[in-house]
């Protein structure tokens, strides 16, 4: 796909995300207004080796498809106590999504480990540009691939260029979603349903596609799920749904690609302090975001990429495929 329609694809999917999110911005969900106060409230879980930042959070509302750059506080991705050791020295990654959030924690952790990394991203180009930088401070070399996953033409562009700028491509990682919350699904309009199943399933379909046939023995397929997708989430029915429906593609995915000594697993987080939701829920809301998790706040990204380590690394997990994995503060 020529860079300029690209561009201009990548230009008018951010404004049907905003138009979307300008709907909903416009209502008032009931569960906003009966915001229940809570007399004491339970501490936050620390189990990690620095704490993490927890509820309340600042009051926030970000403009889709959100920025890394304007959320406070800036989501954790550096993971300083995470040492590498070479489980994917000389290997070539491509994370979709990879610009912010989980996906830019998870590509500084692959560099870490030794990785060449190529990042998709929708028009974020600071933020890009961020994770580029802390990449290549890693001492590993970062390709940024701007463009919309929803086109198949894209999607096979991007593994081309990867492929030209690196020789190789052994990890594909997807990771980007768009995610909109809905109070009923008389107010869940047919464009806000299709553009979720357009970016969140056929963007993953598709990167697979494309990837697949460069992916070698030993390469690996990780999908970001979610726990809605296993546990349903009332005002997130396409979301859910979709996340779902990954979970479903990356089983029968292992399975149908197995022989070829290609493993295909998923990762099921929960709340996640990215940009991500902040782009989505009332300012009110994110204040408390992650906060009905057993752990009582959300997680960091930093703490949530050393599974895709695990997942992406022969040295680690040779012998798992078609496994999704829930990382979601919670018991069960």
């Amino acid at each position: 796909m020529p860079p300029s329609r690209s561009a201009s694809r990548s230009r008018a999917t951010a404004a049907e995300q905003r138009r979307i999110q300008n709907k909903a911005d416009g209502r008032k969900p009931a569960a906003a207004k009966k915001a229940a106060t809570k007399s004491s409230k339970p501490a936050p879980v620390q189990a990690g080796p620095r704490r993490q930042p927890a509820n309340p959070l600042p009051k926030q509302h970000l403009r889709k498809p959100g920025l890394e750059a304007e959320l406070s506080p800036s989501p954790r991705f550096d993971a300083p106590d995470y040492r590498g050791s070479g489980k994917l020295e000389g290997r070539v990654a491509l994370i979709t999504g990879g610009d912010s959030g989980i996906g830019r924690a998870v590509a500084v952790l692959f560099a870490r480990e030794g990785a060449d990394v190529a990042i998709v991203y929708l028009c974020e180009d600071a933020d890009a540009d961020a994770t580029a930088a802390s990449v290549e401070r890693e001492g590993r070399r970062c390709l940024r691939l701007r463009g919309d996953v929803t086109e198949m033409a894209f999607c096979e562009d991007a593994v081309q260029r990867t492929l030209d700028a690196f020789g190789r491509l052994d990890v594909l990682v997807n990771n980007a979603a768009f995610q909109q919350h809905a109070e009923s699904i008389e107010t869940l309009s047919l464009e806000h349903f299709d553009l979720t199943v357009r970016t969140n399933l056929y963007g993953y379909f598709q990167m697979a596609k494309a990837a697949l046939p460069h992916l070698p023995e030993g390469g690996s397929i990780i999908n970001t799920g979610s726990v809605t997708g296993i546990a349903g989430s009332s005002q997130l029915l396409d979301y859910s749904a979709t996340k779902g429906a990954i979970h479903a593609l990356t089983k029968s995915l292992a399975s149908n690609v197995i022989d070829r000594g290609i493993r295909v697993n998923a990762v099921a987080p929960g709340p996640v302090w990215t940009p991500l939701n902040p782009a989505d829920r009332p300012a009110e809301e994110v204040a408390k975001f992650g906060q009905d998790t057993d752990m009582h706040r959300p997680a960091q990204p930093e703490e949530i990429a050393p599974a895709y380590v695990f997942l992406a690394a022969p040295v680690c997990s040779s012998y798992i495929t078609g496994i999704v994995l829930p990382i979601t503060g919670s018991v069960g």
